[in-house]
């Protein structure tokens, strides 16, 4: 096939399908053919113009699985038909942040379907270093939530998670659920989440939230009471809203820890109190993406059922369904995961 059917997002809000050719791939790479694509939080960041808008026209997705169509002349580990799942992030290889598993820090790195054309096609070209191979034991719907528990595997891994540690975590929507689900599987606890929505906050309930909270005049107190007045050791914010994040800090306790996850506009910032966090020794970290070995950490426990996957995988649209896909989310709060079916 020269040509394949993409969904190109050619300013904000508009997909266009259109046919376009199929990526040509080099020696070291792999061609997959699509299978699934998730609609993650970024994908909608995308789509509204709030990311990544100087890459448009752009053919995004990056939660996907698919099967090797193709292979580069240097590929052997990698099988015409293999089914796979991707390690989106593409890096250099070689740099001090490569080595570590820090890639998003490489000077030359790009993101498939983010900083480069992805998963909403047909056919995706990549590293064959990135294609990850499974078995057929496990769905293409799980299997394309690789992506997204990889977030949260790292997430808590940077985090630092002990066993009986008090979590907040802002947000229920599908990467609040899961980090919610990676939370419990740590072994931390209370587990307390914050949304608006009631019916998002049940689902964190069913998921294995201690206490769910949708009146935020009610957090607070919340969290005192169920920490012992203490506040809590680790509050998460996955939703990328500032005045959550200067909220997270007062939610803490003395010595606490807040998990930078949301992703904001360009140049949001929020006041930290300097004096108080040297004297009660508190902490930051960010995180954003799964890569390396979270992935094949987050393949292992998805095919190990530890993960609750039924609300994440009701909702399918067909590519030429893509925009009504992303025009419907805010009517389906009950829809943790929207996904694209691209091929059977």
């Amino acid at each position: 096939m020269s040509k394949m059917r993409a969904a190109v997002l050619t300013a904000p809000k508009r997909f266009e399908l259109r046919e376009v050719p199929v990526p040509i791939i080099g020696p070291e790479d792999v061609l997959v053919r699509v299978t699934r694509t998730g609609i993650c939080g970024t994908d909608i960041h995308i789509f509204n113009g709030h990311y990544a808008a100087d890459k448009l026209p752009l053919v995004p997705g990056h939660e996907f699985c698919g099967t090797i169509a193709e292979r580069g002349e240097n590929v052997r580990h990698l099988a015409v038909g293999a089914r796979v799942v991707v390690d989106i992030n593409i890096g250099c290889g070689n740099c001090f942040w490569c080595r570590h598993n820090e890639v998003l820090n490489c000077a030359e790195v790009t993101q498939i379907g983010i900083g480069r054309d992805g998963a909403f096609a047909e056919f995706v070209a990549i590293p064959a270093r990135l294609a990850i191979p499974v078995g057929a034991s496990i769905s293409d719907e799980i299997l394309a939530l690789t992506e997204p528990v990889a977030c949260v595997v790292r997430a808590a891994r940077k985090a630092r998670i002990s066993f009986g540690q008090s979590v907040v975590i802002f947000g229920a929507g599908p990467i609040g659920n899961l980090h919610v689900q990676m939370m419990r599987l740590v072994g931390a606890a209370p587990i307390i989440i914050a949304d608006l929505s009631a019916d998002r906050c049940r689902m964190a309930l069913e998921a294995g939230a201690d206490s769910a909270i949708s009146d935020p005049a009610e957090l607070k107190a919340t969290v005192l009471r169920m920490t012992g007045g203490l506040g809590a050791d680790i509050v998460i914010e996955s939703v990328g809203n500032r005045k959550l994040y200067e909220q997270a800090f007062d939610l803490t306790r003395r010595g606490g820890h807040v998990a930078f996850f949301g992703i904001t506009p360009p140049g949001e910032t929020v006041p930290i109190d300097i004096l108080r966090t040297v004297l009660e020794e508190g902490s930051l970290k960010g995180s954003v993406a799964g890569m390396g070995q979270d992935m094949y950490d987050a393949l292992t426990l998805l095919s190990h059922n530890r993960f609750r996957t039924d609300d994440f995988t009701k909702a399918s649209y067909p590519l030429d369904a893509i925009q009504e896909a992303f025009e419907s989310l805010g009517d389906r709060p009950q829809d943790l995961k929207t996904q694209i079916a691209i091929a059977a």
